[in-house]
């Protein structure tokens, strides 16, 4: 399909509205004072600096971008230079090996294997310190998590754990196989809107905020219907 690219001056992030946790990414670029949207057809992605493919059914994510045709969208605007984050199912998205599968977009040299924990049980908290993106320790939850297995030489390994990898960029993605968007610690969020070229409101950027409570999303749920 052919798509005409609007010229535009980029600033706002977008997280796709197909399927997964997108309210909560929502609340979290709203907490960091950055314009967001929701992204369900070509035109939403006219003014995007950057774009969240968040955490759902990664196969279920890939027949929807079929479907409603934004697989070919999203490369011309990660082309035109728009940056994508994949969190959890939508690293797997942005892989271009994915163990026993074929890739999506394949826009991350890296090899991912889904459900690399186990099922639903085998879902755990835990933290780390991710240099790049903040010197405090940063909540990771795992939620049927994927591991990513290896890189390519163009990638840049943020963190990795044990035998895997749980986050990586290059120079226009960056992927989480954790889900920071359930915690109330905004870094990775306002890293990737570092990333974006974006200015978030400025604030201890790991801090977990006391008066955060992991529902407080639920209010752009009901803006929404």
């Amino acid at each position: 399909m052919s798509v005409h690219l609007v010229k535009h001056t980029p600033g706002v992030i977008g997280v796709l509205d197909l399927q997964g946790g997108v309210h909560e990414h929502l609340e979290h670029l709203e907490r960091l004072g950055i314009p967001y949207a929701r992204v369900k057809q070509p035109a939403d992605f006219a003014d995007l600096a950057g774009l969240i493919i968040p955490g759902g059914e990664s196969t279920c994510l890939a027949r929807l971008l079929d479907i409603f045709e934004l697989k070919e969208v999203i490369l011309q605007h990660y082309g035109r230079g728009m940056k994508i984050w994949g969190t959890c199912a939508g690293a797997i998205l942005l892989a271009n090996r994915v163990v026993g599968e074929k890739p999506c977009l394949g826009l991350i040299d890296i090899e991912i294997v889904r459900n690399g924990f186990g099922s639903q049980l085998d879902s755990f908290k835990s933290e780390a310190i991710i240099e790049s993106v903040s010197a405090d320790p940063i909540p990771l939850t795992f939620i049927r998590a994927p591991k990513i297995l290896r890189v390519g030489r163009d990638v840049h390994v943020l963190l990795s754990i044990d035998d895997y990898i749980a986050a990586a960029e290059n120079e226009g993605i960056l992927v989480t196989v954790f889900h920071p968007e359930l915690t109330g610690c905004l870094a990775l969020h306002r890293y990737f809107a570092s990333k974006c070229g974006l200015n978030p409101a400025a604030e201890n950027p790991s801090s977990v905020h006391q008066d955060w409570e992991n529902v407080s999303w639920m209010k752009l749920a009901r803006i929404a219907s």
